[in-house]
């Protein structure tokens, strides 16, 4: 590497990537944050404050900021990607030709891409040119109010070269944060991915006023059909017994800080797509992802019954008490597991 070896980039401050920036601080990294907004890589570098996302956070002092995507990533030996999922090809474009030939490029996105129905590590190895040896994962149940708050927590850090995926767990692991390695990058992805679809399904059911009984059926039934995906394309389905898997998915559904469940439960009190984007202000995953998701399973031949629902109440307009019976009312398959 350069003379910034150790040096790490990431690009996006969001409150997931600010949150990772201070988990890499506190594991005694140098941190560049890439913000595409002049005043919020102002306030970044001036107070070490995100206000936006993550307003009672103070950054450890090793972390700065930009709006130079260049000037971040030269001669950084970790290139974190923390954009929404759905702009990464297009931000990669311009961002490759800064990328040092040996750095590992982490990926923090959970998303399947429209149109390729792809996972991240996909997206990254074709829009970067790099192979998918140096591409990590990380996935799991990662609540970014709640790590940056320093309360316990675990994720998977997953990749197919051991050296890398030994690097990022060194990088990331702190007091507060375990890491978990995983060869299954498949798993981890579509566990990530699937899981903000069925935390929207899980939101508009409880704003219907659905008790515990329906909420574990969503639960129990989206992990069913994520690993059914997975297993058709090549995933452990061990993978989704884990953090990356049911951790992410309880984690997602389960807490008011989830901002799929939140966008979730907006659509459920009938309110539009526009009104919901508008009272959460942060990108639900789930909602661009539904639909690439979908096309994913039909083109495996998967069915996805929750996630056909959701994309419809989505996309289509369909009123959730229908999605509710369709979902109720599909013909009994005999299955090896429930």
């Amino acid at each position: 590497m350069s003379e910034r070896s150790g040096h790490v980039a990431v690009l996006g401050a969001g409150s997931w990537g600010t949150a990772f920036a201070k988990i890499l601080a506190d594991a005694g990294r140098e941190v560049t944050i890439w913000a595409r907004r002049q005043p919020v890589a102002d306030t970044l570098r001036a107070e070490r404050r995100n206000p936006e996302y993550l307003p009672h956070l103070v950054l450890p002092g090793h972390v700065t900021a930009t709006t130079d995507a260049a000037e971040a990533i030269t001669g950084a030996e970790l290139v974190v990607l923390a954009v929404p999922s759905q702009t990464l090809r297009a931000n990669l474009a311009e961002w490759a030709g800064h990328v040092h030939p040996d750095a590992t490029l982490v990926s923090l996105m959970k998303g399947i891409e429209l149109g390729t129905t792809k996972r991240m590590s996909e997206v990254i190895v074709e829009a970067a040119g790099v192979a998918a040896h140096r591409v990590v994962v990380v996935s799991g149940p990662n609540l970014a109010p709640e790590i940056a708050a320093e309360q316990p927590a675990a994720t998977v850090v997953a990749g197919t070269d051991s050296r890398r995926t030994a690097l990022v767990q060194s990088s990331i692991r702190t007091p507060y944060l375990r890491p978990y390695t995983n060869d299954d990058v498949i798993g981890c992805e579509l566990g990530g991915a699937v899981k903000n679809v069925i935390a929207l399904a899980y939101g508009i059911a409880t704003a219907m006023g659905f008790g515990d009984n329906t909420r574990a059926m969503l639960m129990t039934r989206g992990l069913a059909e994520t690993a059914r995906l997975g297993v058709a394309l090549g995933a452990d389905p061990i993978t989704f017994a884990g953090l990356a898997g049911m951790g992410d998915l309880v984690a997602s559904c389960s807490s008011p800080l989830a901002r799929n469940r939140t966008f979730g439960e907006h659509l459920g009190r009938g309110e539009t797509m526009e009104q919901a984007q508008t009272a959460t202000r942060q990108t639900a995953e789930g909602v661009k992802s539904c639909l690439s998701i979908r096309d994913l399973a039909r083109a495996h031949g998967v069915e996805m019954p929750i996630t056909e629902q959701v994309e419809r109440i989505c996309h289509e307009g369909m009123d959730p008490r229908i999605a509710v019976d369709t979902l109720m009312s599909r013909t009994a398959k005999p299955e090896s597991y429930e």
